[in-house]
């Protein structure tokens, strides 16, 4: 038996809408990756089948009045109550452009890594329940307007990543899929 079955999971219900549809629109940049491209499936790796690598990313193309950036993964189709936070790094410095595959791994010194749904300070491979429709993972970086922007030490990273909105400048997002 599944997990989709153990857990009663209903793997027909609709698909949530972006967690960007809704919010104030900005304007957008380039976020790309070798490993994966935009709806495409994620590479094993950055599954929690594989090790949970986070996958490589660069953007190019933010305005030029931004101060820092952060990065998130979140995953809205995951069955429960307000989607799955996979990662959320903050105050990565303006002359960072790109993050190498692994840098999300524990320990790292990107920026400030908020802890994810999973109770981890680093990146979340991509782990839908088995028999579950395909996942899409989100991943995006904000250009903010701030170059330390902060935050409270227990703060989730739905409540950061609520608080980034009247500070981003401009997203970029790259949107990777995953299914088991």
């Amino acid at each position: 038996m599944n997990e989709v079955a153990q857990r009663g999971i209903d793997p027909n219900r609709p698909y949530p809408p972006s967690p960007y549809q809704g919010l104030p629109e900005v304007p957008s940049f380039s976020l790309t990756s070798q490993q994966f491209s935009n709806r495409e499936r994620l590479p094993k790796s950055a599954s929690a089948d594989g090790g949970s690598v986070s996958p490589d990313l660069v953007w190019a193309g933010f305005p030029p009045e931004t101060k820092s950036f952060a990065v998130t993964c979140f995953d809205p189709d995951a069955p429960r109550s307000g989607g799955f936070w996979h990662w959320l790094v903050l105050n990565i410095p303006v002359t960072v452009t790109n993050l190498a595959a692994g840098a999300g791994a524990p320990n790292s010194s990107i920026g400030d890594t908020v802890e994810n749904d999973a109770g981890y300070v680093c990146y979340a491979g991509a782990r839908p329940p088995s028999g579950d429709h395909e996942h899409r993972y989100f991943f995006a970086v904000h250009a903010l307007d701030t170059a330390n922007f902060a935050t409270e030490p227990a703060a989730t990273c739905a409540e950061t990543a609520a608080k980034l909105v009247p500070h981003t400048l401009a997203r970029a997002v790259l949107t990777g899929t995953y299914q088991r």
